[in-house]
């Protein structure tokens, strides 16, 4: 019973966690974007969306990874040391955590250089840098998923190709609005 209910935890905090970080990046597009504008616009939306910013990181990211970490570690532990050398996939799962939570680590360095009226990257690398959960999510679903269904290798190529896709629309997607915005 004790390990269903960390894993209730662990999946209620991981979308928690997920839905905290899409939102920070798209605000990281919009707070990028704000510098671009005219006064009074660009202070008033700077000052806005650095305020959303930390609130999200602080309120929601923070506690969100904390538990999702510690529900999952528990589970781990629960299943036993056995069952965790034999699921190469968890090893897997573990290491894209792992790069999630640098990703997490450097998103309070982009709010601090934002706050601080540096430009860490331009509107386009800002687009690119809020997929990056994305393809993380999908990486780290489809090993839940599939554990050993598959080899992680040929899941990570085929995550790879996702994200030339990613990458493709957001270039893409970029041109268009230029288009439009000059017509």
């Amino acid at each position: 019973m004790a390990i269903l209910i960390f894993k209730i935890i662990h999946f209620v905090f991981f979308v928690s966690w997920f839905a905290a970080m899409f939102y920070l990046g798209r605000m990281f597009v919009y707070h990028v974007e704000a510098f671009e504008k005219p006064e009074p616009d660009q202070s008033i939306l700077i000052k806005q969306i650095g305020l959303m910013e930390w609130r999200v990181y602080r309120i929601i990211m923070n506690p969100a990874m904390i538990i999702t970490w510690i529900a999952g570690l528990a589970m781990i532990y629960l299943y036993g040391w056995e069952w965790f050398k034999i699921n190469t996939w968890l090893h897997f799962k573990i290491l894209f955590l792992i790069v999630l939570s640098g990703y997490h680590g450097y998103s309070k360095g982009v709010i601090k250089k934002l706050e601080n009226g540096i430009i860490p990257m331009t509107p386009m690398q800002s687009r690119l840098f809020n997929e990056i959960p994305t393809v993380m999510l999908i990486l780290i679903v489809s090993l839940a998923v599939m554990k050993n269904m598959t080899n992680p290798m040929i899941l990570i190529g085929s995550i790879l190709l996702i994200i030339a896709l990613l990458i493709t629309f957001t270039k893409v997607y970029k041109s268009i609005r230029e288009k439009n915005s000059n017509s």
